[in-house]
């Protein structure tokens, strides 16, 4: 008997969450093949059959589990079963040759109806065998129908007015994602900063290159991809906001490795974008659609989700119109954008009606300080309001006079 035990899954993991059996008690398993999904704090992983054999489950979907705990076991010893599936595929071909119809071999349920309740029947596409008949013979007439549709209505009220409740146990990540908000609350001397940025030009860019963009790259052209390449360049001006802290120490960083909150089902899920300072807006799109993609279906890997040196998320796709991101330690900022919506500004002495979108920054005030955190905000305003600079970070005209 083969014991299927909990793997290790990292080195801080000591703990993971059944989400489901994907084989069930007592069906016959190949070698490699996948039988059950797990969840730790960080990513889902799946587990995998080490021998051939007839499968005994130990553990019930949910079940909190440790690593090195067995979950299952294999009897390698057992036959595997004969396929019958041909077997009945010969015994419906063997009927067909003597023309015997298979449905004379079935009951037949006669269920008669009067034409307007059959007209209401199969308009509502309902089972006439579930109702109660009241006419002659056993016929079902229109009332029967009707009564029958009152009292699923009142039924769904009485439903929508009951007073119930359910208790269900709190997932890994789910653990996981309070313990690390409560820790960053806790921690992190956290303030945030606002701006408003018009995306008037930016979004006059995509609808006039987002079809093209999808013809060459095979990907949407969306908002995300601006946004990361903006806080690229506005964190190479400012390294603190690109930098944490680790005991008494600041950890800088040459490079930007961008996280990009998801949301699923089951939680927020923050997987990273790694090198975004030395991608393009299409291979930044890739990225995004990739990894949120896999976000969705629990197949992100654990070096997807590790490190991150600044995050991004956008309420703004869930109509919120302002908030407060909480950062996402170790890292020492996040942006967060919002909802556009049209709004009157002044410009030039004039109230005109543009697009604008809220933007929020909450940082650590222990590493980064109010002019740091204002300044690079008002930078990527200004990279989003002239797109044209996102080409080379600088403003096209300051460069040409090397200014």
């Amino acid at each position: 008997m083969i014991e299927i035990k909990i793997p290790t899954v990292g080195e801080s993991i000591t703990e993971v969450t059944l989400l489901k059996w994907i084989k069930v008690n007592n069906e016959y398993v190949n070698q490699d093949e996948i039988i059950a999904e797990l969840e730790s704090e960080k990513a889902t992983f799946e587990v995998t059959a080490e021998k051939a054999g007839i499968l005994s489950t130990l553990v019930l979907e949910g079940d909190s589990l440790k690593v090195g705990d067995i979950m299952a076991q294999i009897d390698e010893k057992a036959v595997k079963p004969i396929d019958t599936s041909s077997d009945s595929k010969n015994e419906k071909i063997h009927l067909q040759e003597n023309k015997i119809n298979i449905k004379e071999l079935q009951p037949i349920v006669d269920v008669k109806t009067s034409p307007v309740a059959a007209a209401i029947i199969a308009d509502k596409k309902l089972d006439s065998t579930k109702f109660i008949p009241s006419g002659p013979q056993g016929k079902i007439l229109k009332e029967d129908v009707l009564a029958a549709l009152n009292k699923s209505k009142h039924s769904d009220k009485t439903e929508l007015n009951a007073r119930t409740e359910k208790q269900e146990k709190m997932s890994s990540l789910r653990k996981t994602i309070s313990r690390r908000l409560v820790e960053a609350k806790n921690t992190t001397a956290m303030l945030t900063t606002f701006n408003e940025v018009n995306m008037k030009h930016v979004m006059e860019i995509r609808n006039q290159y987002k079809d093209k963009f999808k013809e060459t790259h095979g990907v949407g052209l969306g908002f995300m991809s601006f946004f990361v390449k903006a806080s690229c360049y506005a964190l190479k001006e400012w390294p603190t906001v690109n930098a944490y802290i680790n005991g008494d120490n600041i950890i800088y960083h040459d490079y930007c490795d961008i996280s990009i909150a998801v949301s699923t089902p089951r939680g927020l899920t923050v997987p990273v974008i790694r090198n975004a300072e030395s991608l393009s807006m299409a291979e930044i799109e890739k990225n995004v659609a990739a990894l949120a993609n896999k976000a969705r279906e629990n197949k992100l890997t654990m070096n997807e989700l590790q490190g991150g040196t600044f995050t991004i998320t956008n309420g703004g796709v869930f109509g919120s119109l302002l908030s407060t991101p909480i950062i996402n330690a170790p890292q020492s900022a996040i942006l967060g954008m919002h909802k556009i919506e049209e709004r009157p500004i002044a410009k030039n002495g004039q109230v005109v009606v543009k697009p604008m979108m809220y933007l929020a920054l909450s940082y650590d005030h222990r590493i980064i300080d109010g002019r740091e955190s204002v300044s690079f905000l008002v930078r990527v305003k200004e990279l989003l309001e002239n797109p044209e600079q996102l080409f080379i970070g600088v403003d096209p005209v300051k460069a040409l006079l090397e200014l």
